[in-house]
């Protein structure tokens, strides 16, 4: 009878997951090709299954539930041999594993997973319990989460466990139970039950068996059906991930699997995602895998300020249209279409972007709250794109619905005009030249048609380096720290023009190219292949971008070249530096290139300075509000990003806030300003670039950092 059950039981839910994981595969190939780049470097993928899936890497950085998802995880992959076991036990009650299957070490070691996972479920509840949206509101990262969802889980993980020790500790009774030693729980789930005799522990070893396994089998049906779908669709999500990273360039726009030729492009090309079907079976497979834990909305700037952007809730929100409109997308003809319920068709009509009053899947202010800052893809255990998607629905509003802030026409009309974005034109990029002790060479002032032998380095200024006051300071410094340690460089001067990053994280590709390749061709006629620059942006776009237009350069940060001309003793910081300093690490810098050392090393160069850490560093700096063209744009939603960053440098009590990329130089400067003004920050706060603390020790001429030149 037990065989007939169970066996029926398994075809049930076989066919209702089979059925649920059929239509999920045809709406993921409803979607665009990905790109190729996905399915090579075989090694470097595994890799990423092995530390991200089975080592767990990403959770355990949050230890506590790291923990509790690790013994869960875990737990499911262990005890799968339990369900061997199950399934053999209706054909034979005496059925073990080959080889292993009464050896104490596997009963032990299945039975230490049951307590573990038990455990788990415990820290899982508590953690819920503590975090809930009900007390903490938006500072919860379950708020927005299908919470009712979560708790039915953790009960089904719960049954699955207590029904196994049932079956267990009564098969101890019975005396079918493979393990003579070693299984420790199921022992003392045995000696619960001894006292009921051998006939109960009989019908309560078939009972917990077919229980146990229908369990099990309706978990299975759960999970396809649900949110933890992402139990399945993680591992392969972490297979198919950008590598080595999410971050750092962005992927160029793709139809149909292969880069648009912005230069001749063909008709049917599909720029941006215009609608949900526009996106890649990746991108499907992103929305699929989200967990709904929250961990890329608990370090979100944009969310953290009061603004509508939640990563978790944006992709959860591309999930859910996906799922409800998929009817309509898999539907084979337009009569059967028009067949389909009222709520399917209005689904299907739903603008991918649009206020609430057009039912728009994702409002405006969300699309435009992002800062591209990458703190979600860093964040989320399960490697999704949040900021690659982000843009090319940008890219879509803008090339192809011309519907973007109205500030960015700013930007976008000096940049054409004048390439850079404030529009000073290139007769404005060497006024940071004046007045230094010695004459930067330009390139071209002397004739050259190639950059000379003798020059290590072009020297990529950049238009906030060349242009705003705050940057040029660092720019500044950073040419008389280099002519002080006799390394030779050269400007383009006039010849420079913007990297085209604002524009591109606009979403303004056409503009990009157009920028890039100018810069690329100018860049190869004179011979460039050592840069340094200061700017982050431009460090990120020059390095990493530009090989995408087929320019291939080795880009230094100013913070790295620095740090290496210190430790090569051409560079000595000899005078004291009595202040107290903390570091903030620019997105595009730190988390986005993984350069976090360099600058630090400069700083701890420095006699005298004082330098504490703020709580919130390194992969999990806070952006300053900058980026994703946000340096061009009001932001009128919430408090000011750069206003909360400039809180938490001055709660840690230091004189001078340093930075290293213009940009946030400039938010940090404002911030601070407003601070004052606010009588909320002392007026001996200053901001500073590393070079300018770097330069005041190698000198020691007691310049204040920021003071004005």
């Amino acid at each position: 009878m037990r065989l007939v059950l169970g066996l029926t039981l398994t075809a049930v839910a076989f066919a209702l997951a089979g059925r649920r994981i059929f239509t999920l595969v045809r709406l993921a190939r409803t979607g665009q090709p990905t790109e190729p780049e996905r399915t090579r470097e075989r090694g470097v993928r595994l890799w990423a299954i092995v530390t991200e899936v089975l080592g767990q890497r990403k959770l355990l950085t949050w230890s506590v539930p790291g923990l509790a998802h690790f013994a869960v995880f875990w737990g499911f992959v262990i005890l799968g041999a339990t369900i061997v076991e199950g399934y053999g036990a209706l054909f034979d009650p005496d059925f073990h594993l080959p080889f292993i299957g009464t050896q104490a070490w596997l009963g032990f070691l299945e039975d230490f997973f049951i307590v573990a996972v038990l455990v788990g479920l415990v820290a899982f509840a508590m953690i819920r319990l503590r975090h809930q949206p009900r007390s903490e509101g938006r500072r919860s990262r379950f708020f927005g989460s299908h919470l009712g969802a979560a708790w039915l889980v953790l009960f089904m993980i719960f049954n699955v466990m207590w029904t196994l020790l049932l079956y267990r500790g009564a098969q101890v009774n019975t005396g079918t139970f493979p393990f003579p030693d070693g299984a420790f729980a199921s022992e003392a789930a045995g000696r619960l039950l001894e006292p009921l005799g051998h006939d109960v522990n009989q019908v309560l070893e078939t009972v917990g068996l077919l229980v146990s396994l229908g369990v099990v089998l309706a978990f299975l049906v759960l999970v396809v059906h649900s949110k933890h779908l992402h139990i399945g669709l993680a591992p392969l999500n972490v297979l198919f991930s950008r590598r080595p990273r999410g971050l750092g360039p962005l992927l160029p726009v793709h139809s149909a699997g292969v880069p648009v030729n912005f230069e001749d492009p063909d008709e049917d090309d599909k720029i941006g995602r215009g609608a949900i079907e526009d996106f890649t079976w990746k991108g499907m497979l992103d929305f699929g895998s989200c967990t709904e834990c929250g961990r890329c909305q608990s370090q979100c700037p944009a969310w953290h300020t009061d603004k509508p952007l939640s990563p978790k809730l944006l992709i959860m929100s591309l999930r859910d249209h996906a799922l409800a409109k998929a009817p309509y997308l898999l539907a084979s003809s337009d009569a059967e279409r028009d067949k389909l319920p009222r709520d399917v068709l209005a689904e299907a009509a739903r603008p991918l972007v649009g206020s609430a009053q057009d039912g728009g899947v994702i409002d405006p202010d969300v699309l435009w709250s992002c800062v591209t800052c990458g703190a979600c893809v860093e964040q989320c255990p399960v490697d999704i794109e949040h900021v690659d998607h982000i843009v090319d629905i940008r890219r879509y509003q803008v090339l192809i619905e011309s519907q973007f802030p109205k500030e960015a026409n700013v930007l976008l009309r000096n940049l054409e005009r004048a390439g850079d974005p404030w529009g000073r034109g290139a007769n404005a990029r060497l006024e940071w030249t004046a007045g230094l002790p010695f004459e930067v060479r330009v390139f071209g002032a002397g004739g050259e048609e190639r950059l000379p032998d003798d020059v290590e380095y072009l020297f990529w200024v950049g238009c906030a380096g060349a242009l705003d006051e705050n940057a040029k300071r660092t720019t500044r410094a950073v040419a008389q720290l280099l002519h002080e340690a006799g390394v030779e460089f050269m400007v383009l001067g006039g010849g420079e023009t913007c990297t085209g990053d604002s524009a591109r994280r606009l979403g303004q590709e056409l503009l990009f190219q157009e920028l890039g390749r100018q810069n690329v061709e100018t860049l190869d006629t004179v011979g460039a292949r050592k840069i340094v620059v200061t700017c982050a942006h431009c460090f990120n776009t020059i390095g990493n971008e530009y090989r995408q237009l087929g320019g291939d350069y080795e880009v230094v940060h100013h913070t790295q070249l620095l740090s290496q001309l210190v430790a090569d003793g051409r560079l000595r910081p000899a005078h004291p530096v009595d202040t107290a300093v903390t570091y903030h690490d620019p997105c595009y810098l730190g988390r986005h290139n993984r350069v976090f050392t360099p600058p630090r090393e400069v700083l701890g160069s420095v006699p005298g300075l004082r330098f504490t850490e703020m709580e919130r560093s390194r992969e999990t700096s806070f952006c300053c509000g900058a980026g994703g063209a946000r340096m061009w744009m009001e932001e009128p939603i919430g408090t000011r990003i750069n206003e909360t960053r400039t809180d938490q440098a001055l709660d840690t009590g230091a004189s001078v806030v340093a930075g290293a990329c213009p940009f946030c130089i400039s938010m940090l400067t404002d911030g601070v300003a407003t601070r004052k003004q606010q009588g909320r920050a002392a007026e001996e706060i200053r901001v500073a670039d590393v070079s300018e603390l770097l330069l005041r020790s190698v000198r020691g001429d007691g310049t204040t950092p920021a003071t004005p030149q």
